[in-house]
């Protein structure tokens, strides 16, 4: 791990994969991102790093945003401060899963590393390369895009560089922005899911299936690689403990998903509905080097739906009631996935949180982007019973989704009140790459934004979907009203005073005084 920002003044550290995780707290979150917001663990780049590494690589991992420095700073350290065979960039999101409000951050970052002319072959991967990999490779200072989880077009990709470089076959390669390999060879054609040039043309070598054993091939994540001390949980999620929010991690459990909301883009690193889980004992291993090795309390399950499947979810609950851990966990959930025989275990397990994705409240909404078919009885029911079990709930809604109408969101708030979850995520629907909402919005040829930052929900630049009967600036000024409304409601406050105490409603009033700037309003 590279000691930032202050570095020794010594010769350049040679190595074989460097991976970048990119992205900047403010451009994402404006005002929040300086203390409210949470500073998110790059776990699949430290998943990647393992996989490199146990392969016979070596491997780093420089964190643009915990570290707080710019695409110019992360291009020098890049530079002057390693000799990577491989740079690989990678561009995965946390809010929410999409990636695309990161990709400006991570262009900045291509772009300034091929200005100093070092010559460094430069790969992305993630969410959003993965579902636009050929417009990536058109506009992004890049050699390579793998269109698939990573690690395999990786691991093959700094082989091959590797073994060219000794062999003497690179000779030559890198020497521009766009270069190609040598018009003799085509030693990347037989890399599964990788994108790169040739002869001035992008070429795509043949997909392949994913990794499938997730507990052999990447077992535990390289945290050693990264500065475990400065990560930060989410403010609500330490509610209970407001004032110790690190450290903090988060885990995998399962990779994918095995539904088809219409407005998420989680399945484009996988080609199609995919799901995959680690076994629960090597994920407890990894709980077990978090907590014994870095003192970590508070850990977020990034599955996309972690209370899903009953044997995966009840046997890593056993595992953790025996290891007697006081933790602060919270997972996604649903509100047809939540079983009353989970809650209990749960609770004892150190589940303190559960986020379910309730999107709307009208059941025409919700079944017109394929969100589960149940209505607000079932939503009411589930969350009750969750919070008598002892746990939290966050619910998420969405605004300005495609059959959406002033009145209809009007009842999503009216739900989301009712509900009184101990915390609730606004969000306006957004045509994220990857997502149907996305092909709809092409075809139909709906207003998109013009930069990838505008797909940040709490950015300046924010542009949602408009829908047939609102624009996306009425849309995103719903959304922001509806959270002030929320927040200052008395009988929320009231019920968080009780609950969590007088210190919470005292940073929830800060948090209100923050106002988002927006453009579009």
């Amino acid at each position: 791990m590279i000691d930032l920002p202050v570095l020794e003044t010594k010769a350049p550290q040679k190595i074989d994969v460097l991976f970048i995780h990119p992205g900047s707290c403010h451009a994402v979150y404006q005002d929040l991102g300086r203390d409210l917001s949470a500073l998110e663990p790059p776990v699949l780049a430290a998943l990647f790093a393992t996989y490199v590494r146990n392969k016979g690589l070596t491997t780093d991992i420089i964190d643009a945003p915990v570290h707080n420095i710019n695409a110019a700073q992360v291009a020098d350290i890049v530079c002057q401060h390693f000799q990577p065979v491989l740079v690989v960039v990678v561009v995965y999101g946390f809010q929410p899963s999409a990636s695309t409000q990161t990709m400006t951050a991570a262009g900045e970052i291509c772009r300034e590393i091929k200005n100093r002319k070092y010559a460094l072959k430069i790969m992305m991967t993630g969410t959003h390369p993965a579902a636009l990999p050929e417009r990536t490779m058109l506009e992004e200072a890049i050699d390579f895009v793998s269109d698939r989880e990573g690690p395999i077009s990786i691991y093959q990709t700094a082989r091959c560089l590797k073994d060219g470089l000794k062999d003497g076959i690179a000779a030559g390669i890198g020497k521009s922005v766009h270069s190609d390999i040598s018009e003799s060879t085509d030693e990347y054609a037989s890399i599964p899911n990788l994108w790169y040039r040739k002869n001035d043309e992008i070429h795509r070598a043949e997909s392949t299936a994913l990794i499938n054993d997730l507990d052999r091939e990447m077992p535990i994540p390289a945290w050693d690689l990264l500065p475990m001390e400065k990560y930060r949980a989410h403010n609500w999620h330490c509610f209970e403990n407001i004032s110790e929010r690190q450290p903090y991690a988060s885990i995998y459990t399962s990779l994918g998903c095995p539904y088809k909301c219409a407005f998420c883009c989680i399945n484009a690193p996988f080609g199609k509905p995919s799901y995959r889980m680690w076994s629960p004992e090597t994920i407890i291993k990894q709980i077990d080097v978090l907590v014994r090795q870095y003192g970590v309390k508070n850990i977020k399950i990034a599955d996309e739906m972690f209370v899903l499947n009953r044997q995966h979810v009840l046997s890593l609950c056993d595992l953790l009631i025996e290891r007697g851990y006081d933790l602060n966990i919270w997972a996604y959930a649903r509100v047809d996935t939540v079983k009353d025989e989970y809650l209990d275990k749960l609770r004892k397990a150190g589940f303190r949180w559960l986020a379910l994705g309730i999107e709307s409240g009208s059941n025409h909404v919700r079944d017109g982007v394929e969100k589960g078919r149940f209505g607000i009885p079932e939503i009411i029911n589930t969350v009750r019973k969750i919070q008598d079990a002892g746990i939290n709930v966050i619910g998420n809604y969405i605004f300005g989704l495609p059959d959406d109408s002033d009145d209809t969101m009007k009842e999503t708030l009216a739900l989301a009140q009712e509900a009184n979850c101990e915390f609730a995520n606004f969000y306006s629907a957004m045509a994220y790459p990857g997502s149907k909402l996305y092909d709809v919005a092409l075809a139909k040829g709906l207003s998109l934004p013009d930069t990838w930052l505008a797909y940040s929900q709490h950015s300046y630049h924010c542009q949602p979907l408009p829908t047939a009967a609102l624009s996306a600036g009425q849309v995103l000024k719903f959304r922001d009203d509806a959270f002030m409304t929320y927040y200052t409601n008395p009988g929320y406050l009231e019920y968080v005073r009780k609950k969590f105490g007088i210190e919470v409603v005292q940073h929830i009033e800060q948090m209100t005084k923050i106002q988002l700037e927006r453009k579009i309003y």
